[in-house]
């Protein structure tokens, strides 16, 4: 596990720069594997740094979450320097703050286009919640939709029932609950083995998460409801941030506005690359029937109204930027 970082270091990398070039080194956890498309945009957004920067910033970056740090403790571990950066899956920490959630919201997206343009409204809003942490988002990058692997086929609402299902985040909870499902959080090193013994019989998650996971090991088929399109976001510590020279700040800006805009397009591709995997490997893959899609759009509403009753004014806003 990466030591802590105290905070009289973090003072010296503050205030030791001058106006030509500092060097700098960085190590950047990514929580997912080295061949997912969110480690691999990690890794070619630091190789762009390092480029930009002529060497004097150099990000090294660990996949598979190797520096011990997965889940809704990122914010905290980055805003005090344990991690000076990290990729994030937004919706882990809504906790922390509720607009981290919008973009989990099922069924708010029901496109790329729609999902980009809820990015583009909701932006300001994440920038602002990461400033209240101490850290600056440098870019975001949308998973593929989520749908259902499932062991048996879901043909009706009644067959929500028996499934008892690892979520993300609580958003999907929610939902899942609602349809009479059985939702749990487990860490993604442990579902393999919880669906092997039956603690777990099915999965809400996109079609790379299935390929990256071996899902036809233990499931068979795959319902694209379009849930949602999950955001991962690239943060680092302000204080290091801070660190950096002006130049330095602008290079790191230009690879994250290309990294983003690499992976809006990418992730298209992936979820189609995923599906064809999946599918040779024997998963069978439908789409809801009208039953099904009516009452998760139906459940899927009553959340939001929900949610935005009690919202705080950054949720809101965002929001309501997107239905404008």
């Amino acid at each position: 596990m990466l030591k802590r970082i105290i905070t009289p270091l973090l003072m010296v990398l503050a205030f030791a720069v001058s106006a030509q070039a500092a060097e700098l080194k960085m190590d950047c956890n990514a929580i997912y594997g080295a061949t997912n498309f969110h480690s691999q945009g990690a890794k070619l957004f630091a190789d762009k740094v390092a480029e930009y920067t002529s060497g004097s910033v150099q990000i090294t970056v660990h996949p598979g979450g190797s520096l011990g740090f997965k889940g809704p403790e990122l914010l905290k571990t980055v805003k005090d320097g344990t991690l000076p950066m990290s990729d994030i899956l937004m919706g882990v920490v809504s906790g922390s703050d509720q607009v981290f959630g919008i973009s989990s919201m099922p069924l708010l997206a029901k496109d790329y286009a729609e999902a980009k343009k809820l990015y583009d409204a909701a932006k300001p809003y994440y920038e602002k919640a990461c400033k209240k942490w101490n850290q600056k988002m440098l870019y975001a990058a949308p998973w593929p939709p989520s749908g259902l692997f499932t062991k048996q086929p879901l043909k009706t609402v009644a067959d929500f029932k028996g499934l008892k299902t690892r979520t993300y985040d609580k958003n999907g909870a929610e939902l899942l609950h609602a349809t009479g499902a059985s939702p749990m959080s487990l860490p993604w090193g442990e579902l393999y083995s919880a669906l092997q013994t039956g603690l777990a019989n099915s999965v809400l998650t996109s079609a790379v998460s299935g390929k990256d996971g071996k899902f036809w090991e233990n499931l068979k088929y795959f319902n694209n409801i379009n849930y949602a399109f999950p955001l991962n976001m690239m943060v680092i510590n302000k204080d290091y941030w801070d660190a950096l020279t002006p130049k330095q700040q602008e290079a790191m800006l230009k690879a994250a506005a290309e990294i983003e805009a690499y992976q809006w397009k990418q992730f298209a591709k992936s979820n189609d690359e995923a599906l064809k995997i999946i599918a040779e490997k024997g998963i069978v893959i439908s789409e809801p029937s009208k039953e099904i899609s009516d009452m998760l759009h139906k459940e899927a509403k009553l959340m939001l109204e929900n949610s935005m009753k009690k919202a705080k004014k950054g949720f809101k806003s965002a929001i309501n930027a997107y239905q404008k």
